[in-house]
């Protein structure tokens, strides 16, 4: 190690590395702004979780002719031990690995080495948690952000980052401050903060303050339709729920940081069949994007 690394504010081998993997990224996600082209969408798959179960690679094949750029899985059914095939048949769809839904578990020791080289081999830089019982804990909760930073430290030099997924109990208050707003305290900025801004909505906050709040950390963001409780007329399909998506995606573009939309389907209202909903919702958000 030479002197350079050595001194105060000195610039470390491992700082240089998170710095030159992170910059291509961050100034791609500035140019795409400046140019104002729209951020690219993928779709969440546990939208179509029993299609995925029953048929994974005709659902998949089903997403591409919807015309998404991308997906964020939940489960890899039949290819958790073939990531090259999975990539060959993502690259044949035209379709990018746009994250990942693990388990807190896999971010930490031998699990995380084998998640890293999993998801490196289908292209996939984000994972991110949607839940864990510890976030909420007052007790462990300090030790899971620990926990983040940790695999955000290995991830980074890879161009690659992990981040955790809100449903409404992350809005409840410790100390008088959110456990959401706790974790974003205790974790480096390079921690996604992934919203989920149905749910976000549902637990009476507002989704575009917490963009703003926390800037350029909304790397990936999901797009759920979610029908405050009330409102009358409405229908969880995107464009005719509550969620003031446009705001959303506004501070999205301007502050987020945001590299993917990710629309999730939960719902499916009218009686309509899983995939129909997903193609409703998408015709709302590219008016919304429009």
């Amino acid at each position: 190690m030479t002197n350079l690394t050595r001194g105060r504010g000195a610039l470390s081998r491992r700082s240089f590395l998170e710095v030159t993997a992170a910059a291509p990224l961050a100034m791609a996600a500035a140019a795409r702004v400046r140019a104002g082209s729209a951020i690219p969408v993928a779709l969440q798959l546990y939208s179509l979780r029993g299609d995925c179960k029953a048929d994974f690679d005709a659902c998949l094949d089903a997403v591409s002719k919807m015309g998404f750029t991308g997906v964020e899985f939940a489960g890899y059914f039949g290819y958790t031990d073939r990531p090259a095939e999975l990539r060959k048949r993502l690259d044949d769809l035209g379709l990018k690995a746009a994250g990942t839904h693990i388990g807190a578990d896999q971010l930490q020791g031998d699990n995380l080495k084998r998640a890293i080289e999993f998801h490196q081999a289908i292209g996939c830089r984000f994972l991110v948690v949607p839940s864990s019982r510890d976030f909420t804990d007052p007790e462990k909760s300090k030790a899971l952000a620990e926990m983040f930073n940790r695999a955000a430290e290995q991830l980074a030099p890879l161009g690659m980052a992990c981040g955790y997924h809100n449903h409404t109990a992350e809005f409840k208050t410790d100390g008088g401050k959110t456990f959401w707003d706790l974790f974003a305290e205790r974790t480096k900025k390079e921690v996604i903060l992934q919203q989920d801004c149905g749910w976000t909505f549902a637990a009476g906050q507002d989704p575009v303050a917490y963009l703003k709040k926390y800037a350029g950390r909304s790397r990936t963001v999901h797009f759920k339709p979610t029908v405050r409780e009330g409102d009358a007329g409405k229908k969880p399909i995107l464009g005719l729920d509550s969620v003031p998506w446009r705001q959303v995606y506004d501070a999205c573009r301007s502050v987020g940081g945001t590299e993917w939309i990710v629309l999730e389907q939960e719902l499916y209202p009218d009686g309509k069949a899983p995939a129909e909903c997903v193609k409703e919702s998408f015709a709302g958000l590219k008016k919304v994007i429009a």
